[in-house]
């Protein structure tokens, strides 16, 4: 007959705490260098409007078409989601009005260390990367579409501290972009241009 004691019980509780809880009350580490998850030297209109959600980004080429072009990680980390988030819809190249899906399409999120994250949404096709896979910054991990809850193919781009969204910076300088009660765009230009390790 197995007997428990209440020492054990209250050992076994301050082993959760110490195991589950604790990790989660220290703040965020640093924030990382992240840089814009676009090829080296494009131009890109970052842009948000009202509705969207505070700190939501997406994306657009200043020059050529959006569909199809390389979606790069903006920072090192472990891919912790890859796949479809909603539903996919049917928004293609061919199809560029076919019907909406919901939600985030195919996606990517990856955990950069110290309670920082970074989501890409809307990929064209299922991600390049798997969850487990370790990615070096500017690696591709997909390529832009429009599937999901998406009206043009663009790229919708998070970075979140400690499971909150907050304002995106992109080489050390903040977007501009934080809540979503007007319309604001603003371009900048990639120095994601070295796949590399933090």
């Amino acid at each position: 007959m197995l007997t428990i004691t209440a020492g054990a019980i209250v050992l076994a509780v301050a082993l959760v705490i110490a195991l589950v809880v604790v990790p989660l009350l220290r703040p965020a580490g640093p924030r990382p260098l992240f840089q814009l998850p676009v090829a080296c030297g494009e131009t890109w209109q970052l842009g948000t409007y009202p509705g969207h959600d505070d700190y939501d980004v997406d994306l657009f080429p200043t020059e050529g078409k959006a569909w199809g072009r390389p979606v790069l990680a903006s920072y090192a980390g472990t891919v912790t989601e890859a796949g479809i988030n909603g539903s996919l819809g049917g928004r293609t190249p061919d199809n560029p009005d076919g019907p909406r899906g919901r939600g985030g399409g195919y996606w990517v999120k990856i955990d950069h260390g110290g309670k920082w994250e970074t989501q890409y949404l809307h990929l064209l096709e299922p991600p390049l990367v798997r969850e487990g896979q370790r990615v070096v910054q500017g690696e591709q991990i997909g390529r832009v579409g429009s599937t999901g809850n998406s009206g043009a193919p663009h790229l919708h781009y998070e970075q979140r501290r400690g499971w909150e969204k907050v304002e995106t910076h992109f080489d050390g300088v903040p977007s501009g972009i934080t809540y979503d009660d007007r319309e604001y765009t603003v371009e900048r230009t990639s120095n994601n241009c070295v796949p590399r390790q933090p």
